[in-house]
């Protein structure tokens, strides 16, 4: 496929790390993730804003900024992507005071991240969601800006609207600055209803759309909530009330079949279903099997009948 990623692979999603999931579960799960040969780590400047006491994000970025202190010459093993734009400003108040993307809102929410990391670069930074109070402008010159001083390597856009990215890559051209060559949306095999919002405030799903742009233009593609927090395989998490249409009956009694036919988990084929399409599927882990059982998706080869059992499901 012209454009798509030829080498798709698991992006560890460490949001929980530093509050759902404490200190020494999450260098374990990092630890596993490397020693299988995972190169990268998603992280957000608001996780877990939601989960912390505090109010406000940062936890992920400070517990893999201790693992990097803690495992010396490990910051040239792993790739780090981390976003701007959501944590609150003030504590206990989100959307209220959810930071922007104004370029100093910017360049204070990079400086802030790289401290906790403790590094003086990200491999990628996402703009974590839109920002329409801001010039599209201002925000495209601030990301640009941080290429060229090497604070960032890539830049990207998380949550947006295809025709924003494509808007803000042209401003870039005329700019001379570098542009988002990246997009993380939500995606996964089930998908809900359509016409119908996701409880999860700020995500925005993956659209042919994106697809399209991402095969044409060359960019990278993420996926976020890859395996539904755990829907696929645990009774206790069933589906969010959206998903409860005849699509999602007869995709899962495929995933069934297909994951009996290949000795995999269903959250193995979701996983290799995604990587089928050059897409990175984020991965969030909880517990190291959890990590070790994802990174084997890489073993799991979809056919070509396979991929068209889950087209006609869908």
């Amino acid at each position: 496929m012209k454009g798509m990623n030829t080498n798709p692979q698991i992006v560890l999603g460490t949001m929980a790390f530093g509050t759902r999931v404490d200190p020494d579960r999450a260098f374990a799960i990092l630890d596993s993730f490397v020693a299988d040969g995972g190169v990268w780590l998603d992280t957000a400047n608001c996780y877990s804003f939601w989960a912390d006491p505090s109010g406000t994000g940062g936890a992920s970025e400070h517990l893999i900024g201790a693992w990097l202190r803690a495992r010396p010459g490990m910051r040239d093993a792993v790739r780090i992507a981390t976003k701007v734009r959501q944590n609150p400003l003030v504590p206990h108040s989100w959307p209220e005071s959810a930071e922007g993307l104004s370029a100093r809102a910017v360049r204070i929410g990079v400086e802030e991240g790289l401290e906790r990391l403790g590094v003086d670069h990200v491999d990628r930074l996402w703009a974590h969601a839109e920002d329409r109070t801001v010039p599209l402008e201002e925000t495209v010159c601030a990301f640009g800006e941080l290429v060229t001083t090497g604070v960032a390597l890539q830049v990207g856009a998380a949550n947006h609207a295809a025709w924003r990215v494509e808007r803000a890559r042209s401003l870039a051209r005329e700019q001379g600055v570098e542009p988002w060559t990246a997009l993380q949306l939500r995606h996964s095999l089930v998908q809900p209803r359509p016409l119908t919002p996701v409880a999860e405030a700020g995500h925005r799903m993956l659209t042919a759309e994106d697809l399209d742009l991402a095969r044409s233009e060359e960019l990278s593609v993420w996926s976020c909530s890859s395996l539904m927090w755990g829907s696929y395989v645990r009774a206790d998490k069933p589906l969010p009330e959206t998903y409860d249409h005849p699509g999602t009956a007869r995709v899962l009694a495929v995933l069934e079949e297909v994951a009996d036919e290949l000795s995999a988990t269903p959250n193995q084929v979701v996983l290799a279903w995604l990587m089928r399409q050059g897409i990175d599927p984020i991965v969030g882990a909880s517990r190291v099997e959890q990590i070790e059982q994802a990174i084997a998706a890489r073993r799991v080869r979809l056919s070509d009948e396979h991929l068209a059992r889950f087209a006609e499901a869908r």
